[in-house]
């Protein structure tokens, strides 16, 4: 008899969880894990103006990626940097890389003598101007020629490899419009 009671007492005495342990501990790893993805890999963008309009409206949401190796960027890309001359983080086309001869002629964008295809652009701007992209730097415009405050009008129109923070790839707002964005 004396077996069963010492049995009976181990089944009665039911281990109590601790809410603490059992909810505390995931959340806070579940934060910890979301903020170094945020930092490292992927973080929002909302879009403020229309100066990337039509690709980009004013309140979408993206989802941009890290670069850590600006060499691996290409004309096309829609890319997030910092403007020290403005003082913000901008998203812009990336239309020059390091060494590129970049001509605007009557709407027209030719990077190192040929025409680059710009589907995306609204609003060509009927200007002329050349550039030469340095070495270590990007040369960028908004795809709302008309109404984009963007290298052409800088005081310094290049900008350096350490200030670009991360590539556009995903549209998560609106709702209707989600999906990859349109690189080229």
């Amino acid at each position: 008899m004396e077996l069963g009671s010492r049995s009976e007492r181990n089944k009665n005495k039911v281990k109590k969880k601790n809410p603490l342990l059992d909810w505390g501990i995931p959340i806070v790893c579940a934060v910890i894990l979301g903020l170094l993805i945020k930092k490292f890999l992927i973080f929002p963008v909302y879009i403020p103006s229309s100066s990337m309009e039509p690709t980009l409206n004013v309140g979408d949401r993206l989802l941009v990626t890290r670069v850590y190796n600006p060499d691996n960027l290409k004309t096309g890309d829609i890319v997030v940097f910092d403007s020290d001359e403005l003082g913000k983080t901008l998203i812009k086309r990336l239309i020059g890389l390091p060494g590129d001869k970049i001509e605007i002629n009557a709407g027209k964008v030719y990077v190192n003598g040929k025409e680059i295809n710009q589907d995306y652009v609204k609003y060509p701007k009927e200007s002329y101007a050349e550039f030469v992209v340095p070495e270590g730097k990007y040369f960028f415009l908004g795809d709302n020629r008309a109404n984009s405050y963007d290298s052409r009008y800088w005081k310094n129109p290049y900008i350096d490899a350490d200030k670009i923070q991360g590539k556009a790839q995903v549209r998560i707002y609106p709702f209707s419009q989600i999906g990859f964005l349109n690189q080229n």
